[in-house]
């Protein structure tokens, strides 16, 4: 995809957010656009920074660290989000790194996060990851066990869980699944809500997602890795 192509792509995307902001009643500034970067090289992702994209998404945190550095000394106001499985012993790159974590899962995870938040100073946002399908191949808290993880979060581990995120099974109806990640945020006193993708993120912001988490929309597609 060219760069014309790829900011048409993303013009349209924040127009479709826009749009989905009204008709839900919502400001569009409530709706944070997570581009989805993943697998592209910094030469695809160049062009969207330059039509003032600055929220990035990645999957793995060795692409990330080959990649977002010197882009990020390049473009002032980076923020680059962890979006993918992360395993308990990329936690020391993943909290220098990331400005937002989306997949916090288990307790081997929250207690190698709390002990580099606590090492380096910094706090990135968290968001427990909600296994709303109950998928065995997926991650994710199951939502019959979210209370009492989220509480675990901040009593066994001191972290402070921003907001919750789900990928709905590919083959269901995903705003039942919105609606119950929306509903386990509101009971724990959460404000975040990582939810959609490209073939979905309308409905995730009529549910209430505060981030949606876009890459083919924008980037095109891509080799799946």
């Amino acid at each position: 995809m060219n760069s014309e192509t790829t900011n048409s792509g993303l013009a349209a995307v924040r127009a479709e957010i826009a749009r989905a902001c009204r008709e839900a009643g919502r400001e569009p500034s409530a709706v944070t656009l997570v581009a989805v970067s993943k697998t592209f090289p910094a030469e695809a992702i160049e062009p969207v920074i330059a039509a003032g994209q600055r929220v990035f998404g990645e999957n793995r945190v060795q692409e990330a660290a080959g990649k977002w550095p010197v882009l990020a000394a390049n473009h002032v106001g980076i923020e680059l989000h962890m979006i993918g499985p992360l395993q308990s012993n990329k936690a020391k790159e993943a909290v220098a790194l990331f400005h937002a974590i989306h997949s916090v899962d288990r307790p081997s995870l929250c207690e190698a996060l709390a002990k580099e938040i606590s090492r380096q100073g910094r706090q990135p946002l968290l968001f427990v990851e909600i296994n709303t399908g109950a998928e065995a191949q997926k991650a994710g808290v199951l939502p019959q066990d979210a209370d009492g993880f989220l509480a675990r979060c901040r009593d066994s581990y001191g972290l402070t869980i921003g907001g919750l995120m789900c990928i709905p099974p590919a083959d269901e109806a995903p705003s039942p699944h919105f609606a119950l990640t929306a509903k386990i945020a509101a009971r724990n006193g959460l404000m975040q809500l990582s939810m959609g993708m490209s073939a979905d993120y309308v409905a995730a912001i009529a549910m209430g997602a505060t981030h949606v988490r876009i890459g083919s929309a924008i980037f095109g597609a891509r080799d799946h890795r």
